[in-house]
């Protein structure tokens, strides 16, 4: 099936991310390989969401900040490889949680950013994964995640 044919069945439209503000890229690819910058939870009204998990994020508000961050990603991986058809695999995610002292459940809202790469690519979507909690992200977002992905030759 058309991955932007998935995505359109389960409700998702991809975003047009706003350029970095700094000295950064979005994404860099060598090869078939691309790295994708961190990417946080922008809403679609340009807001994103914030605080600490654990203490005024809830687990279940950060996998959906998770989840959000995924398509967020996959927004910028579509204008870099132009098909998301290309995707082969991906390879690893680096996930962060703005986490409160003694949040031990970074794995957990994780699985809201894995779970959809998973559900949009299948088998290709299986990755290594590192998640944990940090002191703070920028902006106070509640998430951050970067990706790496194999694409297919053109």
């Amino acid at each position: 099936m058309n991955i932007e044919a998935k995505l359109r069945d389960m409700g998702i439209e991809l975003p047009v991310m706003p350029a970095p503000t700094s000295k950064i890229v979005d994404c860099r690819q060598v090869g078939t390989v691309v790295y994708l910058s961190g990417h946080g939870p922008l809403r679609t009204d340009g807001s994103w969401v914030c605080g600490r998990v654990g203490e005024t994020v809830s687990v279940e508000e950060a996998r959906a900040a998770a989840r959000l961050t995924a398509v967020n990603l996959l927004g910028t991986l579509k204008v870099q490889a132009g098909d998301l058809d290309r995707v082969k695999q991906v390879v690893k995610l680096l996930f962060m949680v703005n986490a409160a002292p003694g949040f031990t459940d970074s794995p957990e809202v994780a699985d809201g950013c894995s779970g959809l790469l998973v559900e949009v690519f299948g088998e290709a979507g299986f990755h290594a994964r590192s998640a944990f909690g940090v002191a703070s992200l920028w902006g106070d977002i509640a998430v951050e995640a970067e990706v790496i992905v194999e694409l297919k030759e053109p």
